[in-house]
């Protein structure tokens, strides 16, 4: 990869490089990838995201390419393989949440039309522009990241505590935390 500016914690490696660069941060308004990045943020869970990104193929073959409608039909059976997938992370808790979060984004589909009006109704259907001036100024959570939290939690969505509401928030765009001195910030 070229030499550009990044935000600091993305220099690991040209793994963590090519996500920031090409994902991170950019708005996402499509059910498909809202639901992917919501997966992968309550696998995350305790867990570094490098991590889970690393794994993030196996757990796109594991879970039918992430499609919730499949995923909501899972059986105990399934649940028994998937705690077998050494290319995931193999936490019962997490692969049962997998499935009632499935279950529960359906029905925020049927009740607001898609998961993405859902969500961005919370934004106003914009991201917020943080103008981070230092990775030391990223916040965990924020009061957004409480409220949503909550009303996820009412809706019976499971692991979907502020922090990782707040992790879900930033990469797919619906705010903003890249440093000011980024290049994608130029």
């Amino acid at each position: 990869m070229e030499n550009k500016t990044r935000c600091a914690w993305c220099e690991k490696d040209d793994l963590y490089r090519k996500y920031h660069d090409e994902e991170w941060g950019k708005p996402i308004y499509d059910d498909a990838s809202l639901f992917e990045f919501l997966i992968l943020e309550t696998f995350q869970a305790g867990l570094s995201w490098y991590t889970i990104l690393s794994k993030r193929e196996n757990f796109r073959k594991a879970f039918h390419n992430f499609d919730y409608n499949n995923i909501a039909n899972y059986k105990e059976d399934k649940v028994q393989e998937l705690l077998l997938d050494a290319g995931i992370i193999r936490n019962q808790l997490k692969i049962r949440a997998t499935i009632s979060n499935a279950i529960a984004f359906i029905k925020v589909q049927e009740e607001f039309g898609s998961f993405s009006t859902y969500i961005w109704k919370f934004t106003n259907g914009k991201p917020i522009e943080n103008n981070r001036k230092s990775l030391k100024d990223v916040p965990a959570t924020s009061p957004l990241s409480d409220e949503i939290s909550k009303d996820l939690k009412k809706r019976g969505f499971k692991f979907v505590g502020s922090t990782v509401v707040y992790a879900h928030m930033q990469a797919t765009g619906m705010v903003n935390d890249h440093v000011q001195d980024c290049w994608t910030q130029k």
